[in-house]
């Protein structure tokens, strides 16, 4: 992997990461386009590099939202051990957090084996990039769009959860399913965005470890220097990307990131069954 490869991959992980598009999968496509060195002919190599960057992009949620993370574990310790501080709002949001976190944990853990030798396929990834444009369209489309964060309870928690988990499947994205769930509920775009950025945290920084560590010796030298230099790019790249999308979800739709899933997942399709590319 060339130094310019791995700030390309690391530049397309930073900035799809938090749009509902599907990060693993545009790192993914690209991989197998560019036809990266020791990434688009193994498997086990291209899972510790998509797990290992995506890391660095998580690392910028928990910079940004570093004073909600801090509000919100001080708030969770302290009802721990005293009774009448479970009153409190941030103590409540917490438990919600984590209970939306829990789904994807267990079912990314007991579908790994499947998922990795099975559906991590790129005409897996073409067909769900385009099923879940059309959920995401009909979500913003008619989605009440009135709910606050704050307003969040058990039940719309544990939704955003289950819809979380369905992003073990490739190309369905996590903050896709989560986003389209929470507009269907009836939070506002940036409401919708924020919580599911929030209860990604513990998924992908324990996916990401775990999968590192099962899989970093299937990448060489070469390619573990890129992978941490894209690591390092996708970290920068992200933390703009999530300031850039909150601030435009006050007054924007999702229809641009419609649009785009539609389009990469038709090109998709267009090149796999003209052999442009392999699956």
């Amino acid at each position: 992997m060339s130094l310019f490869e791995a700030i390309i991959l690391g530049l397309i992980q930073g900035l799809t990461e938090f749009l509902p598009v599907s990060s693993s999968a545009h790192v993914q496509i690209f991989s197998e386009l560019m036809q990266v060195k020791g990434l688009s002919d193994k498997n086990s190599a291209t899972t510790a590099f998509i797990a290992t960057i995506q890391l660095g992009t998580e690392a910028a949620v928990l910079i940004y939202f570093a004073k909600d993370i801090s509000r919100l574990l001080g708030a969770w310790f302290k009802g721990l051990f005293n009774s009448k501080a479970r009153d409190n709002a941030d103590y409540k949001m917490a438990w919600l957090v984590i209970l939306a976190s829990i789904p994807v944990g267990v079912i990314g853990f007991m579908l790994r084996t499947f998922i990795q030798e099975t559906v991590r396929t790129l005409w897996v990834v073409a067909f769900t990039m385009i099923l879940f444009a059309m959920i995401l369209y009909l979500a913003d489309k008619y989605g009440r769009k009135e709910k606050l964060v704050k307003e969040m309870n058990f039940n719309t928690a544990l939704g955003f959860g289950l819809s979380q988990a369905l992003a073990v499947i490739p190309g369905i994205s996590r903050s896709g399913a989560s986003i389209s769930f929470g507009l269907f509920a009836g939070f506002t775009r940036a409401a919708a965005a924020r919580f599911s950025f929030l209860i990604g945290i513990p998924a992908v920084l324990a996916s990401g470890l775990i999968e590192f560590k099962d899989s970093y010796q299937y990448l060489d030298s070469e390619t573990l220097t890129g992978t941490i230099i894209a690591t390092v790019t996708s970290f920068i790249v992200g933390y703009v990307v999530i300031a850039g999308l909150l601030k435009y979800l006050n007054k924007g739709s999702f229809m641009p990131f419609v649009i785009w899933r539609l389009v990469v997942g038709i090109a998709l399709l267009v090149m796999l069954s003209n052999g442009w590319i392999t699956a």
